[in-house]
Parts: C-alpha cells; structure tokens; sequence
C-alpha cells in the first residue's frame, strides 16, 4: 500500500478552487468584452492597447497573485511606459520574473540569447531563445499567473507566435493562468493571404496549419491555438480599444516600435511575409544594410536584368528600383550585391507572398544555378505550392490555388475573433 497519497477530498477542493478562480476572473474581464469602443467620425483614432486597459483595473482576482511577465522592448502602454515597470508598480499583484523571446529583451539580438536580469526592477529575465525555447519547471516554480505583451508582426513565421503558445501550453500543464494583454495585427485584421502550412510541416517557425498571412491578434490567436490545439490553458484576453479589422498600425495612432532588429519601419512589415521568403533560396534580403527587407541582391544578380524582369510582370501594390549594396551582416556579408529596393505604394493592393513567388520564379528563370527555389519552402511550407512553382505555374495562377483554403480558414476562425 503506498502512503501519503493526497486524500480524493482535497483533490476535489483544489478543483473547486480553481474553478471558483476562473468564474471569478471571467466576471472581472467582462466589462472588457465592450471594451472595443467606436471612433468619432471624422475625428483621428487612438486604439487603446491590453495594457492600457489593464493598467485602468483593479487587482481583483490576480490581487496577491505571483506573475511572470513574457515580454520584450515592445511591451509598452501607449504612453511609452515599459509593461515591466507598471506590473512592478500594480497594486495587490507581484512580478516576480520576466521571460523574453526571440531577439532578447531588448530586441537587438540575431542570435541564441542568454539569461540576465533586469537593471530597472533586478528581476531575473528568463531567455526563450536560448538553451530553452519554453518556460522550465524550476523558472515557473511559485507563479500562478503568466502575462504575454509582445508586438506581433502578423505573419505566420514569425516566432513570437510560437513563444506564446508554449507558454500557454507549460502554463496549463502547470495550472497557472494565462493572460494575454492584446495589442494589433500590424498588417491588420482582413486580409488573409500565402498557402494553408503543411499539417507534417509545424516547427518553430510554424506553430499551427494557417496561411502565412492570417489577420488576427495574438490574443485572437491564442484563443484559436487553445481551442484546436487542445491547450486547456486557463486563458483570459484582455481586449484592445477602439481597434477594427481593417485598421493597419499606421491608422491606429500608436507609435511603431520595431519588434526585432530589421523590422523597422512599416514598409518593411508589410514586404516581409514574402521578401523573407527569399533569403533561404540564397538571396540577401537586406539584412546587414539600412533597409531590410525593402532591398534584395545577391553578387550574382544582375540589377538591370532583374529590375526589366520585375516590372515586365506589374506586381501590385509594389514599385522596384534599381540598387547596389554591401551588406555588413547576413548572406553576403562584406560582398558587392546588386539587386532591387522596393516601395510600397497600395498597401491594400499588395500581396507580399505572391510578391516573394514572382520574385522566386524570376530567380529562377534568370539564375537557376544560383537560386535555390526548393529551400524557401522552410517557410513557405505547402509542398503543393513548391510543385506548381517548380512547374513554373504563374503566381498568379498559384495564389487563384490558394482561395479555397482561405476561405475554409476564415470561415474557422470567425469563432475565435474578438473584434469586428
């Protein structure tokens, strides 16, 4: 007979504690389930973001809570106050450590991040890109609620994704709570567009099946990624203000602040879930340079050659030029590279993954021993697309293939969106 067991009465007052938290912390979020709001006509919008509503709330259920905060230089309140330091100051709840993803804290790393501590608060900062890309057992001892304000770039490879939903996924093997403070999808919250990811192909840089460009917020899509990924994480959103779908960031009011070292400017967010594409096939995608991902070039290019070949095809939405550059990091580091820069001008009209396959299939075309088209399918990742671009079907013939899953896909995710 083993001793010590835990008697099945306590095992049945826990569970009703726990659900007793649960009601309760669902009945303190629900006066921001209206908490969306509408924007004067004619008047310029501020959309308020999860933490500036939650900074407005009372502790009430987290009141005497010990909370781990997932966040980086992004985590800020529209004020431009760090979410590290207005949690450190919240009433009747107590910070107790920091975890970072991708690029570390700070966000300026483009490699494998270490633990530190913070000098503001000398709170231990847990790194999520470094020997763990998840939360260990001894790192969550003692927490009972884990907070996420991370600026998303709203594109499907992008790994804050991912980060998040390990945490959900260690928070509800752990019982702890998981509050998502929600901030906008830059690219906004309409246009769905790039091929279903391979169900076989999830990774790292592809948490879940969905196309490369998804139109939702974290905080949407935590609900999704809890829902069909059978998480069971205790999770609670606390909503943005005054956002809609169809706003993109520059409508929103809020300053952007870049959520990795070369996404720094909204051009470049936007020309991103396709440029990105490209580097895998052996292509300097900016990186090294003072404009990644608005510049491609590679010492084998030839920028004239490319530049007829790109305006000859009239990608929407996106206008090419010309360009020579040296980058100091990346492919090519310290290489003469031609190559072309590009500017959005239709943001509504551009396609940026039907952009990253015109460009691959020109590639292709002109330096096939050079390109290697095969390998963007790291990120791509739709063997189904791979074939019809090898079979140098037309992007736009390609992208016509993709319609019906996105159609399957917005329908689906209408039951996890919060905002209209």
């Amino acid at each position: 007979m083993r001793h010590n067991q835990t008697p099945p009465s306590v095992f049945r007052f826990r569970f009703y504690l726990k659900l007793c938290f649960a009601g309760i912390l669902a009945a303190w979020l629900a006066p921001l389930a209206g908490a969306q709001g509408t924007a004067s006509q004619g008047k310029e919008v501020n959309v308020r973001l999860g933490i500036d509503n939650f900074e407005t709330m009372s502790a009430g259920p987290l009141r005497n809570k010990r909370v781990g905060l997932i966040t980086n230089q992004t985590g800020v309140d529209s004020r431009g106050r760090r979410t590290i330091d207005i949690l450190i100051k919240k009433e009747g709840i107590k910070l107790v450590a920091i975890f970072s993803p991708e690029h570390g804290i700070e966000g300026r790393a483009d490699a494998a991040v270490g633990n530190s501590t913070d000098q503001e608060t000398r709170l231990p900062i847990y790194s999520l890109y470094g020997e763990n890309r998840r939360p260990t057992d001894a790192q969550l001892k003692g927490i009972n609620v884990l907070m996420f304000d991370v600026q998303d770039a709203g594109t499907r490879f992008y790994t804050y994704i991912t980060t998040m939903a390990y945490c959900m996924e260690e928070a509800a093997k752990h019982g702890i709570t998981f509050v998502v403070l929600d901030r906008p999808n830059p690219l906004g919250g309409d246009v769905i567009e790039g091929p279903m990811l391979d169900r076989e192909r999830t990774s790292f840089v592809g948490y879940f099946p969905m196309p490369v460009r998804y139109g939702m917020t974290m905080g949407e899509l935590a609900q999704m990624f809890n829902g069909e990924n059978h998480i069971g994480a205790d999770l609670h959103i606390i909503k943005l203000a005054n956002w809609k779908r169809s706003m993109t960031y520059e409508q929103t009011g809020l300053k952007w602040i870049p959520p990795s070292p070369n996404l720094r400017t909204l051009n470049a967010v936007f020309l991103y879930p396709g440029v990105e594409l490209l580097q895998a096939g052996g292509v300097s995608v900016g990186r090294g340079t003072d404009a990644p991902f608005e510049v491609i070039g590679a010492p084998w290019i030839q920028g004239a050659e490319l530049a007829a070949e790109m305006n000859r095809r009239a990608v929407p939405g996106v206008k090419f030029q010309m360009t020579t550059f040296t980058p100091d990091d990346g492919v090519y580091k310290g290489e003469h590279c031609q190559g072309l820069a590009m500017t959005v001008v239709d943001q509504a009209g551009l396609d940026p993954v039907r952009l990253g396959l015109e460009f691959a299939e020109a590639l292709s075309r002109l330096y096939p021993k050079q390109f290697q088209v095969e390998k963007i399918n790291e990120l791509l990742g739709s063997q189904a697309t791979m074939e019809r671009l090898k079979r140098e079907e037309a992007p736009a013939r390609i992208v016509e293939s993709w319609q019906e899953d996105i159609g399957h896909f917005r329908r689906f995710r209408q039951r996890y969106l919060l905002y209209f």
